[in-house]
């Protein structure tokens, strides 16, 4: 219970579901964090446990902990409470809030020392051997994160256990000489019993954080159902991941602020993003090193990381935060953080950038498997298919008519393996530029442009590789030229039957990944500008999340490419 309050938790957990970034402590009295309401930067907000309120020195701004929840996040005292309860799942959320008119006693609620490392590492260790995987989450690991059954053993991801074996298994922990005192997710029941920190509620896949040294420092919570709070629009996932921690709970430690680590501690380059799941899958597909923060902001251990690798021989680090880096302001900070810290340890630093249709480096990298083996597909098109799409030259069909003639396991006929009609396969037989001039006649060829958001002196748009309904939030009723760039000019063949939306995405495609030659930019994705123009016609399309959708631009206020290519 929360000192002089009947709230079923406390000011450090509140400040904890708020991710704030706590910069220093005096001791157990008082902790300086970043203000997440003016958003001042410096750890000029101060907590105070004792007595469970908060007041920062920049903005001042203060009171208890549902203004300081119902302040960052616009909402009243009775919705702070019921959202809290339901994020840290303990006393009723349903239940409404009623002040308090009459003072209570002042309730400590002792917290302890953090375990050794080993002792940690030790427990959690045998933690996880006494957890399994359900089948739900195994196949989502699989399926969705692109990992195999090894990689998952490697990594160590369990399931949450039920609420009510937490007891038997922090009593069979204790049996097996582990200590629990201490170690983030631990605490002391009423009855003076240890338990753990999991609750049905907050179900989902056990993610371990480890440190350069191998050693376990910490456990992650991917959640089956995120938390939303009421109001949230469709489209806004909510808090998808958890620490296991057990801050103000009697006998209780926070988790802290580790940085997991997958890979060589020895490695020239370290790749530095943020999720220690995102992480392990970024390594399982492709053998480099990562570090993870467990927030975006959460960088504080970065520093002795960045001091340690440096001795170890480590030269560059890459800054690998998700591509909303570029629109959300947070995100933006998090990353410069990573570039600020690298070069104080004398480390190179450089950012990565990948195709911003993919938020996160491990969405990019299983995206790119996915389309080799689609790419494997497409190298499966008949002659005619390809030709039409401006994909071979005609006297491709040579060779493709040469492979049916060598080999007998091919068990279609001539034209179908072409895919031509029998009319069509006569003409090549007896007068092929006849069927060259059939075939032109059927496909047509379409000039586009392409116009992306200039980024170079600008750290974020608020509607950077967003839909269009984030532009319209942002202010502006039709792209704003001025702030667009033109990065591409060129051309493509299509069959003369496709629709304008077929040829669309025959461009999305066209410009993604494998980029077309003479492209200037990123891999086309939302917020883009595709202009489709022949003769004096000229139609403009934003590229929405699942479309393309018309709209007016006024190109001749975009910068030119030969003015972007002078920038560089």
């Amino acid at each position: 219970m929360a000192s002089g309050t009947d709230f079923p938790f406390n000011i450090m957990e509140v400040a904890e579901l708020l991710r704030l970034n706590i910069r220093r402590r005096s001791g157990t009295r008082v902790a300086y964090a970043d203000c997440p309401i003016c958003g001042d930067r410096r750890g000029k907000l101060g907590l105070y446990p004792e007595i469970d309120t908060w007041r920062c020195y920049h903005c001042g701004e203060s009171g208890g902990m549902l203004a300081l929840y119902g302040k960052t996040h616009g909402v009243g005292n009775s919705q702070a409470y019921q959202e809290i309860c339901e994020a840290l799942a303990v006393g009723s959320p349903g239940r409404e809030y009623t002040p308090k008119t009459k003072a209570e006693p002042v309730t400590d609620v002792p917290q302890v020392q953090r375990a050794s490392p080993q002792d940690i590492h030790r427990t959690l260790t045998a933690l996880l051997a006494l957890l399994t995987l359900s089948h739900t989450h195994r196949e989502h690991l699989r399926a969705k994160r692109g990992l195999t059954d090894g990689q998952i053993g490697q990594f160590g991801f369990r399931s949450t256990p039920p609420g009510h074996l937490c007891r038997p298994i922090a009593a069979r922990l204790i049996k097996q000489g582990c200590v629990v005192e201490g170690v983030p997710g631990f605490y002391m029941a009423k009855d003076g019993a240890w338990t753990m920190k999991f609750y049905n509620r907050t179900s989902g896949i056990v993610i371990p954080i480890r440190g350069a040294d191998g050693l376990l420092q910490g456990l992650q919570i991917r959640l089956d159902h995120p938390i939303k709070k009421e109001g949230d629009p469709p489209e806004k996932s909510g808090i998808k991941y958890l620490p296991f921690t057990s801050t103000g709970k009697p006998m209780g430690v926070t988790s802290g602020n580790p940085i997991h680590f997958v890979g060589d501690s020895s490695a020239r380059v370290v790749y530095v993003t943020e999720g220690a799941l995102k992480a392990d899958i970024a390594h399982a597909l492709t053998g480099r090193t990562f570090a993870a923060t467990v927030g975006v902001n959460n960088t504080m251990g970065l520093d002795e990381l960045f001091s340690f690798l440096r001795r170890n021989g480590t030269e560059e680090i890459v800054e690998a935060e998700d591509m909303d880096k570029y629109c959300n302001p947070n995100v933006s900070r998090g990353a410069s953080k990573v570039h600020r810290l690298a070069v104080e340890n004398g480390l190179q630093c450089r950012r990565l950038v990948w195709n911003p249709n993919y938020k996160g480096i491990d969405d990019w990298l299983l995206a790119l498997r996915r389309k080799e083996m689609k790419k494997k597909e497409r190298e499966q098109m008949n002659f005619k298919e390809m030709y039409l799409n401006g994909m071979c030259p005609f006297d491709y069909i040579d060779g493709c008519a040469d492979q049916w003639r060598n080999r007998p396991d091919i068990g279609v006929s001539a034209p179908v393996f072409l895919g031509l009609t029998h009319e069509e396969y006569e003409m090549f037989r007896q007068k092929p530029a006849s069927l060259k001039e059939r075939l032109d006649g059927q496909r047509r060829t379409q000039k586009f442009r392409v116009y992306q958001l200039d980024f170079k002196g600008i750290e974020t748009y608020p509607f950077a590789f967003r839909g269009i309904e984030a532009m319209y939030k942002a202010g502006f009723e039709q792209p704003p030229a001025e702030s667009y760039q033109l990065v591409h000019d060129g051309e493509l063949t299509h069959p003369r039957d496709q629709t304008e939306k077929a040829v669309l995405e025959h461009i999305f495609s066209l410009c993604n990944d494998e980029l077309p030659e003479g492209y200037r930019g990123h891999s086309l994705s939302m917020s883009d500008i595709v202009e489709l123009y022949d003769g004096d016609n000229r139609d403009f399309f934003y590229c929405d999340e699942f479309k393309f959708i018309p709209v007016r631009f006024d190109a001749e206020r975009a910068k030119l490419l030969e003015e972007a290519d002078g920038d560089g």
